[in-house]
Parts: structure tokens; sequence; C-alpha cells
């Protein structure tokens, strides 16, 4: 590692920061992504089989399992007080915008890594061609400095290769993210709109209850 520093640059100091910020932000949104993935699929059959019995028994696994987006989204609009069905998908709607952010974090990060990348390689270049020739002495090839001809080129060849190897490791994790993110936005407006079917039924059916009690 020592030697690729020195080989690629005064360059490789940020593309070595951006390098490890990406793979910092890549585990976590990695663990983010499984953790959604791998337990929310099941929690959502769960809550909408366990709302049709007892909606208190959905909202108690609705509770447990508040660190996933859709039960925060289910939870902020359970919790409203006899809303009707309009004011029930309003609150859905509201509960999965103030989800969306949390779903796509650090992509602009990401975004800017994966643009920078590049052209810090080719800043690094650019520089590494300056130095070869710097060390160029025009009409006395014999006399030039070697050292600063190789070390110039071999400076420039480093720091691309680090700038595209950073922006295309980068890429490939932030499409897949991308991909996680639009996958569960079309799980939240699914279930979202099964939730609200399950709750206008239900409404529907205690208003009819209570019309026909009060005329009894």
């Amino acid at each position: 590692m020592g030697n690729l520093m020195a080989a690629g640059g005064i360059v490789s100091v940020p593309l070595l920061i951006a390098s490890i910020l990406a793979l910092a932000l890549i585990a976590e949104r990695l663990f983010f992504w499984f953790r959604v993935n791998r337990r929310q699929g099941r929690m959502v059959r769960e809550v909408l089989q366990l709302y049709r019995q007892d909606p208190d028994l959905a909202m108690k696994k609705l509770q447990l399992n508040a660190d996933l987006p859709v039960a925060r989204i289910f939870l902020e609009a359970l919790a409203l007080d006899d809303p009707n069905p309009e004011e029930f998908r309003l609150a859905l709607e509201s509960a999965a915008q103030a989800e969306f952010p949390l779903l796509k974090r650090f992509n602009t990060v990401f975004e800017t890594i994966i643009n920078v990348a590049p052209l810090l390689g080719l800043l690094g270049t650019i520089l590494g061609l300056m130095q070869s020739f710097g060390s160029l002495r025009l009409g006395d090839v014999g006399g030039s400095d070697t050292t600063g001809v190789t070390g110039g080129i071999s400076e420039a060849l480093v720091s691309t290769v680090m700038g595209l190897v950073v922006a295309i490791f980068t890429l490939l994790f932030a499409n897949t993210f991308r991909s996680f993110y639009v996958r569960q936005i079309a799980l939240i407006q699914e279930v979202g709109g099964q939730l609200e079917l399950l709750y206008r039924h239900r409404y529907e059916r205690d208003r009819g209850e209570q019309k026909y009690a009060s005329t009894r």
C-alpha cells in the first residue's frame, strides 16, 4: 500500500480517503438492506394476516419490528384515532415520503465519489506527465533525468488506475443499492394498498354495524 501511494503521487491521498469512505458506506448499506430484505417480507405477510383477525395484534407485531421501513409506515397510519379511509391513505403516503430519504441514504456521496475519482485520476495523469516532461532536456536525451521520466509516467498510470478502480467499485454497489431502493418503493406501494383496502373494509363494516345498531 505504501508503494502504491508513493507511485500514485499526491492524488493517491484523496483517492485513498474516497475509497475508505466508500467502503464504510457500502458496508453500512449492505447491513441495512440485508436486514430489510431478510425480515421485511415475512413481517408484512404476518401483519396483514393479523390485521384481518385483530388490529391490536398487528400493532404489537409492527412495534416489535419498528426498525423496518414498512413497519414504521404502517404504524404511522394505524396510530391515528379512527381516521376515515382518505385520512388513512394520506397518513400512509406521508409516512412513506418520510422513509424515502432513509432508503436512498448516501446516494449523493456515492455519486460524488463516482464522478470525482476519475477526475482525480486524470489530474494525477497530468501531474505525472508534467513531471516526465520536466525531467526531459531537449536536445540532450542522454542527460535527461531517467528516474524523473519513469517516475512521472508511473505516477500517471497508477493514479489513472486508482481513480478508475475506486469509481467502478463504487458504481457497482451504488447501482445495486439503487435497484434495492426501486424494489422497496414498489413493495411499499403494494403492501400499503393492501393495508388501505383492509382498513377501508373494516371501517365500512364498523360504520355499517353502528348504523344498524342505532336504528334498532
